[in-house]
């Protein structure tokens, strides 16, 4: 009875991949970060996050999400990045954060450098992989339009694996091989482009051994799982800003 009710609490929580969680999630999650890296204090670097519930940090507290985690890692190395604006959402698909971006009236502003982690959604809804590649490559060419047209200053994240968590339910041997089609997709485009490529994969099926990288709610990283992404994230984007 007791995994029976795990299940269903899971099975709801995972509907924040899917389209009913946004009835109880807010519409757009963005920080108070200043949108422009020129009205910024000298030094300071501004930072955009787009994403869905990965990005977001669903069920840790904000400060363990990985944007954040990210952030301070850069400043405890000086490089003094302000708070990140982050759009991002649980449940959107790639097509949803696109609309998302339409609306955000930031769309003529710039940042120091750009995250984008987008696709899990569309895998779990059995949306195709062609619609996946066309707007992937179309939202990734806007965020190295927000990173002042600089591919270098852009980095992509690759989707990590959900089937290797409880709610996964054993079906690993069906979804982990639909996300490496879709990260071959959007590393495709992303070298193509020029862009950062950081494959957090591998990282994200060590928790079908150790569940302290699984969040409480049985589906989404823990802040010990996104501390390993930013351990192989934050170099490669302090690299970048230091050019």
């Amino acid at each position: 009875m007791r995994g029976l009710q795990i299940l269903l609490l899971t099975l709801f929580t995972l509907s924040a991949c899917a389209k009913k969680d946004k009835a109880t999630t807010p519409a757009q999650h963005v920080s108070t970060a200043t949108d422009s890296a020129s009205t910024n204090p000298p030094g300071t670097f501004t930072y955009l996050a787009l994403g869905d519930s990965y990005t977001v940090g669903e069920s840790v507290p904000q400060a363990q999400s990985y944007p954040y985690q990210l952030i301070d890692l850069l400043n405890s190395h000086s490089l003094h990045v302000d708070t990140p604006k982050v759009i991002a959402t649980t449940g959107w698909t790639t097509d949803d954060l696109i609309d998302a971006i339409a609306q955000s009236g930031i769309t003529d502003k710039k940042f120091d450098f750009v995250t984008l982690l987008i696709g899990v959604n569309d895998q779990y809804q059995g949306l195709s992989q062609d619609n996946y590649k066309i707007k992937f490559a179309g939202v990734l060419n806007t965020a190295i339009k927000f990173a002042n047209s600089r591919p270098d200053r852009v980095f992509v994240i690759s989707i990590p694996d959900w089937g290797v968590t409880p709610f996964g339910a054993g079906k690993d041997a069906i979804i982990g091989p639909e996300i490496d089609q879709f990260n071959a997709i959007n590393k495709a485009i992303s070298v193509s482009a020029n862009v950062n490529y950081i494959d957090i994969t591998a990282i994200s099926r060590q928790a079908a051994t150790d569940l302290t990288l699984i969040a409480k709610d049985g589906l989404h990283p823990s802040g010990a799982m996104y501390k390993l992404w930013v351990a192989m994230l934050e170099p490669i984007v302090a690299a970048q800003l230091k050019k």
